[in-house]
């Protein structure tokens, strides 16, 4: 097996919450030593790529910002092919949601504009820890109901955090389905288009890229679909016995980044600069 990319994934295996996991700066110093391109990939939609940048920097880590992936990134691709730039888009998130649309040029509303009129044809919602109201709810489910789309970030049902497992969007946005019937057209992890943008950022095809996570109903799952092979770390969401049950199953198991670390460095082989076998 050769690998010429790497996509990670942040929650539960960079990190929990604030406290990154032990062996974070040896990871990276590896990649950059076998000269290995690395994307690191996320549905968290609550923050920017500016954001995570900054966190990785405090945890002593740089990244460009083109290295950063995230759900709300993927949302705006998937939007930019359906409805043009100045579209009102209702939004049930925080500033990595909106921050992404309104880059894209798209008009950011929420309740208090379509009491005022507006008509939104799209509702895109993602992880919401702050703003989350009934009314946020309220109306996103009304326009679902009269026939707006319904995009969503990510269906995760809960994320890890320092606390444990804590609810996730397919959670939060769980309401507006149960309200209208209608489910989310979901475009993070397991779907494809946020496996396409990042494999259109590695430049290299699916079959030469590893994917590193730890869900196997997101990670594993999306990743075996779009071609890519997989390696699940033990330091997240899934633990031995989900494993031990689950009909998905990795291509690796490693228990955590020291581990990684160590099976990516004896892979190193004297090939092409930046491949492994």
């Amino acid at each position: 097996m050769t690998i010429s990319g790497i996509i990670l994934d942040m929650d539960g295996v960079l990190w929990h919450g604030e406290t990154p996991l032990p062996g974070l700066q040896e990871l990276f110093r590896t990649l950059w030593a076998l000269q290995l391109p690395f994307v690191l990939a996320t549905n968290n939609a609550t923050k920017t790529p500016a954001q995570y940048e900054a966190k990785l920097q405090r945890f002593g880590v740089t990244v460009a910002p083109e290295q950063i992936l995230t759900s709300p990134g993927a949302a705006v691709g998937y939007l930019r092919e359906r409805f043009p730039a100045g579209t009102p888009v209702y939004a049930v998130g925080e500033r990595g949601l909106h921050e992404a649309l309104l880059e894209a040029g798209f008009d950011v509303v929420g309740p208090d504009e379509v009491r005022a009129g507006a008509s939104p044809p799209v509702v895109v919602g993602g992880l919401t820890t702050h703003n989350l109201s009934y009314e946020l709810l309220a109306t996103a489910s009304l326009l679902v109901r009269g026939g707006a789309a319904f995009v969503a970030t990510n269906g995760d049902r809960t994320y890890p955090s320092e606390r444990g497992p804590l609810p996730g969007a397919g959670a939060v946005l769980s309401v507006i389905t149960q309200a209208t019937g209608t489910p989310p057209t979901v475009v993070g992890k397991p779907h494809r288009a946020l496996f396409d943008e990042a494999l259109r950022r590695l430049r290299v095809p699916p079959e030469r890229a590893l994917m590193v996570g730890d869900r196997l109903d997101t990670d594993v799952v999306g990743a075996q679909a779009a071609g890519l092979k997989t390696a699940l770390v033990l330091t997240g969401i899934t633990r031995h016995e989900d494993l031990a049950r689950s009909e998905v199953q990795p291509d690796f198991v490693l228990a955590d980044l020291d581990a990684l670390t160590a099976w990516l460095t004896a892979q190193l082989t004297p090939r092409a600069a930046g491949e492994l076998a």
